[in-house]
C-alpha cells in the first residue's frame, strides 16, 4: 500500500487559524501583532520570500513592515537598525532575511536582534535553549516538521529517527527538538559513510540535504514516515526535494512531497512565533 501522503498546505491553514484567532484576541486587548522584516539588497529570490511572508502576515491579522536597505549598507548600519528596532514596543518580531552581502557577518547581525524578538529562532540562546528545552522561539523549519508529526500523530517516544542533513537552520536543532520527545536520534551529513547503513534504520526519516534523490527505495525501513525537506531546482525547472517521491512512497507509510510538504509550514510556524512573542509583551 502506497504512503500517506502528508498535505502540508492543509495542516498549515489549520494551524493559521489558531494563529489568526490569538492575533484577534490580542487586537481585542489593544495589541496589534507586529513584525518587521529587514531586507539588504535585491536578491531575486529573498524579493520572494519577504513578499509571501508578508502576504501570509496580512492573511493572519499580523501587521508587518520591510525596511529595505542597499546591498552597499554597512555592518555597523544594519546593527544599529536592528538595535532601534530591538527598543520599539509596537515591533513583537525581527526578521533578517538571509542571505546578506559578503561583507556582512550574519553572526553578529543574527546576535543583534533580542532574544524576545528572534522569530526566526537563529539567535545563540534560541539555539542552546534547544540542548535543554528552554529556547524561546524554536527555528521554524524544524517547528514545522514537528508540528506536522504532531498533527499525524505520529509517535515519537521511543522511535527511531535519522536525521539527513546537519545545518544549524535545520539538521541539528530538529534533532535536538526530537531528541526533547524522547525519540533516538542519528544525525548523518556529507561525510557519512554508508548512508543507507543508517536510513534504513529509521521508524522516522527527515532529509534536509539539497540533493535530489538523494534517498531512494531501497534505502528506506517499509512502513517507515519520510519528510522531505529539500528544495531542489532541477535544470528542467521543476521543483524536486531530496526524495525519490514515487518511488519512496510505495514503501513508507508517511510521506510530505515537495513542493506541498514541509514549505507552507515554514512560514506558517514565523507567525506563530510572532504571535507568541506579542503575547509574551503583554506580560513586560
Amino acid at each position: 500500500m502506497a504512503a500517506k501522503i502528508i498535505d502540508g498546505l492543509a495542516i498549515a491553514r489549520a494551524v493559521r487559524e489558531g494563529i489568526a484567532a490569538r492575533a484577534e484576541a490580542l487586537k481585542a486587548r489593544g495589541l496589534m501583532p507586529a513584525l518587521t522584516m529587514i531586507m539588504v539588497g535585491n536578491n531575486p529570490a529573498s524579493a520572494v520570500y519577504v513578499r509571501n511572508k508578508v502576504r501570509a502576515c496580512g492573511e493572519v491579522g499580523i501587521r508587518s513592515e520591510v525596511v529595505r536597505l542597499p546591498a552597499e549598507v554597512s555592518e555597523e548600519e544594519l546593527l544599529a537598525t536592528i538595535r532601534r528596532l530591538n527598543e520599539t514596543a509596537s515591533v513583537h518580531g525581527i526578521l533578517v532575511q538571509l542571505p546578506l552581502p559578503a561583507h556582512i557577518s550574519p553572526r553578529r547581525v543574527l546576535e543583534t536582534i533580542s532574544v524576545k524578538k528572534d522569530v526566526d529562532g537563529f539567535h545563540l540562546y534560541n539555539v542552546g535553549g534547544l540542548v535543554i528545552g528552554q529556547t524561546v522561539f524554536p527555528p521554524c523549519t524544524p517547528y514545522g516538521v514537528q508540528k506536522i508529526l504532531e498533527h499525524e500523530g505520529i509517535e515519537l517516544e521511543g522511535k527511531n529517527v535519522t536525521v539527513v542533513g546537519a545545518s544549524n537552520i535545520v539538521g541539528k536543532p530538529l534533532a535536538l527538538m526530537l531528541m526533547q520527545r524522547e525519540a533516538t536520534v542519528a544525525i548523518c551529513h556529507a561525510k557519512t559513510r554508508d548512508l543507507a547503513q543508517y536510513t534504513i534504520l529509521a521508524d522516522i526519516l527527515v532529509v534536509a540535504a539539497g540533493s535530489p534523490n538523494l534517498i531512494v527505495p531501497p534505502m528506506v525501513h517499509t512502513g517507515a514516515v519520510v519528510i522531505d525537506v529539500g528544495i531542489n531546482f532541477l535544470p528542467d525547472g521543476r521543483l524536486v526535494g531530496d526524495v525519490d517521491f514515487e518511488g519512496v512512497r510505495q514503501k513508507a507509510s508517511y510521506i510530505t512531497p515537495v513542493p506541498g510538504g514541509v514549505g507552507p509550514m515554514t512560514v506558517t510556524m514565523l507567525l506563530e512565533n510572532t504571535v507568541a512573542a506579542a503575547e509574551r509583551s503583554e506580560s513586560r
